[in-house]
């Protein structure tokens, strides 16, 4: 396999101070990995620097071949303003945003691509409802439509299930084994190790440092789940950043 994105003594934080510290390692193409570990250890800081978002304080991000409009984005549901007026269609139409503009050129064609995504979801039907109506599940759902309108050969998912009902995340964890078939690179935020060694093949412990990364089985032990606590409570979130790829 090729790398898909390549971590290189990475730090990345806000205002100087690092939330995450000194990665190294690679997203291989093709790949399932999940991204675990402590609340406040630095799982979606990470995200938000593959995507862009967040520029490193040190080290870098290597995506090889791919442009960052490659890479499709699901942030948390806390993130994302849902009292915006607009359709659940107009909504996952926007998947479409970087092949077509902001709905400009939109023709049959794409609508019924909007409304196929719907449906592989299911929630055919629900075209015109607004968005501001829908259960967290429904919301869920409708993301995971926008995403596969999007059609990235990366996706990024900051905790997709929280707040999600079960037959919800059984339905969406289908798509994500989809996506992982058709060797699309998959990275995922996530907090239940059971979800994880059953769905994902690879993780990534985090506790604002790396404590494992490899096969999940190999990942996911007693030993580093007690070390990745004990990291994450010691960590001083004033520190600065220490910079040694300068050493």
């Amino acid at each position: 396999m090729t790398a898909a994105i390549l971590l290189d003594d990475l730090t990345l934080g806000y205002d100087g101070h690092p939330a995450v510290h000194h990665l190294s390692g690679v997203f291989e193409s093709g790949s399932l990995t999940a991204v675990v570990g402590p609340n406040g250890s630095g799982k979606s800081t990470l995200l938000k620097g593959l995507t862009g978002v967040l520029r490193p304080l040190d080290g870098r991000i290597v995506r090889r071949g791919l442009r960052i409009s490659q890479m499709a984005y699901l942030p948390q549901q806390a993130d994302i303003d849902r009292t915006f007026p607009i359709t659940v269609l107009d909504l996952v139409a926007l998947g479409l945003w970087h092949s077509l503009g902001m709905f400009g050129g939109m023709k049959k064609e794409h609508w019924d691509q909007a409304q196929k995504a719907l449906q592989s979801v299911g929630l055919e039907g629900f075209e015109q409802r607004a968005i501001g109506e829908l259960s967290a599940g429904q919301f869920q759902r409708v993301l995971f439509a926008r995403l596969l309108l999007q059609d990235c050969p990366v996706i990024l998912l900051d905790e997709p299930f929280t707040s999600v009902d079960t037959r919800t995340t059984a339905d969406l964890l289908g798509v994500i084994r989809g996506w992982h078939a058709e060797k699309r690179t998959v990275i995922a935020v996530l907090h239940n190790y059971e979800q994880v060694r059953s769905f994902f093949p690879s993780t990534l412990l985090l506790a604002r440092e790396p404590i494992g990364w490899g096969d999940t089985g190999e990942v996911l032990t007693p030993e580093n789940l007690q070390l990745a606590r004990r990291m994450s409570e010691a960590w001083d979130d004033a520190a600065g950043a220490c910079r040694r790829s300068q050493a």
